[in-house]
């Protein structure tokens, strides 16, 4: 899970807006799934970095699962967002993936414990939680599907095992290197994307001539 931010406090809550207290609260549980999963978040720990009861945060939100589907789902459509419009720039252009991470890296700064609220595996099964992040999941599972086959295509690879194994690696590198970034909180979006572009252009020495196949 993610490392704390470095924002977290006691942000107190007298005379504040309802809007500017509800967005305090939703800030702080977006800190609190994401650093520490939903089955060890505490409803205690969110009030406290607000400065509120726990009575309060129930009266805004509901129960927990309530509370954090309202913190996954602006996170859920922020990515899924940022990551169609990176895809939609320039199709399967070589510089598609690098675009990609930089807009998913561009999007979870400033919150980068965000990624784990989408991506959490403590989530109940089958519940509202489970089923809501999994739309998400399977959202971009699709554009993350249709993005790597057509760089396939592109390279002159039409196996569909071939689109379907590049699409779990994808998926796999992308979640390996945001955890890297967390742990990493000096990178800028911009510093991990250039190391990225370093990192892709070492694995394409790693085949015969330099060529995929």
């Amino acid at each position: 899970m993610a490392t704390p931010s470095s924002h977290s406090s006691k942000a107190g809550t007298k005379g504040v807006p309802r809007q500017h207290r509800r967005l305090q609260m939703l800030e702080a549980a977006t800190e609190e799934f994401g650093t520490h999963g939903y089955a060890a978040a505490s409803l205690p720990a969110i009030a406290a970095r607000v400065g509120v009861t726990k009575t309060l945060l129930h009266q805004y939100f509901g129960t927990k699962e309530d509370l954090y589907v309202a913190c996954l789902v602006p996170v859920g459509d922020r990515l899924l967002d940022t990551v169609r419009a990176a895809m939609g720039e320039g199709g399967a252009a070589p510089n598609t993936p690098l675009r990609v991470l930089h807009s998913i890296f561009t999007a979870l700064e400033g919150q980068r414990e965000a990624w784990f609220v989408l991506y959490d595996a403590t989530l109940p099964p089958g519940g509202v939680a489970e089923r809501r992040a999994s739309e998400y999941w399977a959202a971009i599972d699709r554009l993350a599907a249709g993005g790597t086959a057509e760089l396939l295509r592109s390279a002159g690879s039409t196996d569909p095992l071939d689109a379907d194994a590049l699409k779990y690696v994808w998926r796999d590198l992308v979640a390996t290197l945001v955890r890297w970034w967390v742990k990493h909180p000096e990178q800028t979006p911009e510093a991990m994307t250039r190391r990225c572009a370093r990192l892709f252009a070492v694995a394409a020495t790693l085949t015969p001539d330099g060529r995929s196949g």
